[in-house]
């Protein structure tokens, strides 16, 4: 589990991270009712998650006002919507596996594998589509 400030950056928070970030780049602005409908938990769940990311200095947040991405809280939501987006290519892609059972357990595997084996499933990948073509 990564570490930010000591403070331990669960998986339910890197959905956060995520949503966050897909949210910013769609929409510019984010609010907590944004996240909670996006993610479809509580506001009140978003408030905790939001305080627990800004005390790991991943985002800033001024009091019911808008929710922004730091450069780090940045670096790591990307990261884990690359690791999202590769799984569910290969599930969906690769393995023939329905769009939505993929997304699924995709987000699940996301928070578990090594940076080594995603860089080798990234490079598998890779190499498969070079063939392809």
């Amino acid at each position: 589990m990564p570490k930010f400030n000591d403070i331990d950056i669960s998986a339910s928070l890197e959905d956060y991270l995520e949503a966050i970030f897909v949210l910013q780049k769609e929409h510019n602005s984010v609010r907590t009712t944004d996240i909670a409908s996006f993610l479809d938990v509580s506001k009140p769940s978003v408030n905790r998650a939001v305080g627990t990311l800004k005390d790991a200095g991943l985002l800033s947040h001024e009091s019911y006002g808008e929710i922004t991405l730091t450069d780090l809280g940045k670096s790591h939501a990307k990261s884990v919507l690359h690791r999202h987006n590769l799984l569910t290519d290969f599930l969906h892609i690769t393995l023939g596996v329905d769009a939505k059972t993929a997304e699924k357990d995709a987000c699940k595997m996301e928070h578990v594998m090594s940076n080594e084996s995603i860089e080798k499933l990234s490079l598998f990948l890779e190499s498969l589509n070079n063939k392809n073509n």
